[in-house]
């Protein structure tokens, strides 16, 4: 070799000994991978997580990411998407064919159903919205040609929380009809980015799939954007690996160890957000200008046995439910005063999304989202609120000097 320095730079013998560990686990950033030689190259597989091969295929950081995910979920496989709608997209287009038929709850994410609605339909694929909370309504709108079923619990924005083991039951109970069949099953999908892998295991309800917006609750900062699909059958993790291969939906180095470290605060983040939710919840049902409050943990929510149903264990008698709910005002108040109200908040932030550290609020036209609205929610105005880390005392100020503004203070 000669004397150049530039080759010297670039080939330089030095290797540093790997021998160091720390708390943090190491970042590794790639898209070439270095063979040892051709046979090599040509006999790695990257798909078991056993070798790699490109950086968009895997890195120590990647896998290591997906395995602590695939554990946090109950299950086995897990495949990254850089936003949690693009996991969302991700299951779409591995697993559906033209003809294919989807069921869709009407409180899913909006997004989801807008891609059904703008961009699978291009391919002969069609969708049918179903009543979350209605078995019958579900059973009835299931057909041959289904091929995926999305579950979402509890409902964006709406908080209504599903019976999700009834409706994986009534889906298995479909498949079996035609098991003799040469017809491909109906696969099940859950939105489980309100449960985090922490208020309840997805896989123990029948879900085939579980999809997570790791921009929320994982991260925990409000600055990054990453999904995840999670199962436990190798087909179907097979079947998205392709997908994945043929796509080239890969996720960047440093949001994958800003997840790295946000999982480790998470489960405390989680648990405290939620008490912070509850309090919050409680008290504005006592404040005059609210209808309602949307919660699953409370009473009187819709669908309240649901989530105890999979939410309570003898572990956690309380549950788990997030740190997100909303509330319902009066009929008397128009969507100017309820938007005002917002503006007033001072520490509660306009914006989407939640998980982080900043509390978030956003005003919401259901009527104009939901097919199924159900009645008490029509016309009404619903505003979304996501709890953050700031003291809780501080948030029920804050609440109450917009409360104040709009004429209804009283009881907080």
């Amino acid at each position: 070799m000669s004397e150049i320095k530039s080759t010297h730079l670039i080939h330089h013998p030095y290797q540093a000994p790997k021998e160091f560990e720390s708390p943090q686990a190491p970042l590794f950033k790639a898209s070439t991978v270095i063979f040892p030689n051709v046979k090599a190259m040509k006999d790695r597989r990257w798909q078991n997580k056993s070798a790699y091969t490109y950086g968009l295929h895997g890195t120590p950081s990647t896998f290591t990411l997906e395995e602590k995910l695939a554990t946090l979920e109950g299950g086995r496989y897990c495949t990254l998407m850089p936003s949690g709608l693009s996991a969302l997209a991700h299951v779409n287009l591995a697993f559906l064919i033209s003809g294919d038929h989807v069921l869709v709850p009407d409180n899913a994410y909006s997004p989801n159903i807008s891609l059904l609605k703008h961009v699978m339909s291009n391919y002969d694929i069609t969708f049918t919205r179903y009543d979350p909370m209605s078995i019958a309504d579900f059973k009835a709108k299931l057909s041959k040609r289904t091929r995926l079923v999305w579950l979402e619990a509890a409902g964006s924005v709406t908080m209504e929380f599903p019976d999700v083991l009834g409706l994986c039951e009534a889906t298995q109970a479909h498949n079996a009809v035609y098991a003799q069949e040469d017809r491909r099953p109906s696969l099940i999908a859950l939105d489980n980015t309100w449960g985090a892998g922490l208020a309840f295991d997805a896989f123990k309800t029948g879900v085939d799939m579980t999809v997570h917006a790791l921009t929320k609750y994982p991260s925990g900062g409000g600055d990054v954007l990453m999904g995840s699909v999670v199962c436990k059958d190798q087909g179907i993790a097979q079947e998205l690996c392709n997908a994945h291969m043929f796509l080239g939906t890969g996720v960047g180095p440093h949001d994958v160890d800003a997840i790295l470290k946000g999982l480790q605060s998470m489960v405390l983040r989680y648990e405290a957000q939620d008490k912070a939710a509850r309090i919050l919840a409680q008290a504005l049902m006592q404040e005059d200008a609210v209808a309602e409050v949307l919660h699953p943990a409370l009473p009187h929510a819709r669908g309240h046995a649901h989530w105890r149903a999979v939410c309570v264990t003898p572990q956690r008698p309380e549950g788990l439910a997030a740190g997100i709910f909303s509330v319902v005002f009066k009929p008397e108040y128009s969507v100017a005063q309820v938007e005002a109200f917002c503006d007033r908040l001072k520490l509660f932030k306009i914006g989407y999304s939640w998980g982080g550290p900043m509390s978030l609020v956003l005003p919401y036209d259901i009527t104009s989202m939901r097919e199924f609205a159900a009645e008490h929610l029509r016309n009404r105005q619903v505003v979304r609120f996501c709890i953050g880390l700031e003291d809780t005392q501080d948030l029920l100020d804050d609440l109450r000097q917009s409360l104040k503004a709009l004429g209804s203070a009283r009881k907080l």
